[in-house]
């Protein structure tokens, strides 16, 4: 939501469309409040006043635009994630341990063995959700 107090203020100025917004239903609900408190909302970027009626169209029809590209963008992202761990790819930093360690872990918690112990022998904090898993 916007920080300023905006009844104090006759015109709003942004630098780009998405710096205002991230969704049209967002974009909409901003109108409507600008229109009702009477705020101009000029864009310089994408030369958008909406003081006159073809301001307010290519706010419009930019704002549809907008969100448009992020949802474009945001299916890239999901698609090379999808690709990248199909090609084996991991995420996130590496175990702390290893794959030989577990089943010592495990013999050794089974066993009786602290974890506060094992924690201190295998160098991993003893509330290490991943240390619990092992």
């Amino acid at each position: 939501m916007i920080s300023i107090k905006l009844s104090c203020t006759e015109t709003l100025i942004v630098t780009r469309l998405d710096r205002l917004a991230r969704s049209v239903v967002h974009l909409a609900q901003l109108a409507k409040r600008f229109e009702k408190e009477k705020i101009n909302l000029v864009v310089l970027d994408q030369h958008i006043d909406t003081h006159t009626s073809t301001g307010r169209l290519m706010f419009n029809m930019l704002a549809a635009i907008a969100e448009f590209e992020n949802d474009l963008r945001t299916e890239r992202q999901v698609e090379g994630i999808t690709k990248a761990k199909d090609k084996g790819v991991r995420f996130g930093r590496p175990p702390k341990v290893k794959d030989k360690a577990k089943q010592e872990i495990y013999e050794k918690r089974t066993s009786g063995v602290s974890i506060g112990q094992l924690a201190k022998e295998y160098n991993v904090g003893p509330a290490s959700r991943r240390f619990h898993d092992q």
